[in-house]
């Protein structure tokens, strides 16, 4: 498939920058998308759809707390470490987030008490 049937227009002009960085960006998506995939066949959906024996976190807060602990893990060197790809997990992490949100109905920004932090 040539980049521009892949990409569209976006990057498509005169531009001979934009069809390697286009290609570029594909790949990684492209990754992590694999690898989502994978998680999600190897352990079911549980990230979204956790099974609740011991803990009883919604999956908006279990997701939260896998996305701290990655931050952490990053802020601790985990970056310079090969044992695990802690940034393909952290942009996996908030791509499930993203999903998840799309998933709710509307939230209300002045009753849900985490995005009212603040609001007066």
């Amino acid at each position: 498939m040539g980049a521009c049937s892949r990409y569209g227009n976006i990057i498509c002009d005169d531009s001979d920058m934009v069809v390697p960085f286009a290609i570029k960006v594909g790949e990684v998506l492209d990754q992590i998308e694999r690898m989502l995939i994978e998680k999600n066949r190897k352990y079911g959906n549980s990230a979204l759809e956790p099974i609740g024996v011991f803990s009883k976190l919604s999956p908006r807060e279990g997701l939260l707390i896998r996305i701290d602990d990655k931050l952490k893990r990053i802020k601790n060197g985990s970056l310079d470490k090969d044992d695990e790809d802690v940034v393909n997990d952290l942009i996996g992490y908030l791509v499930l987030l993203k999903i998840h949100a799309k998933e709710l109905p509307t939230i209300n920004l002045k009753t849900d008490p985490f995005f009212n932090q603040g609001i007066t």
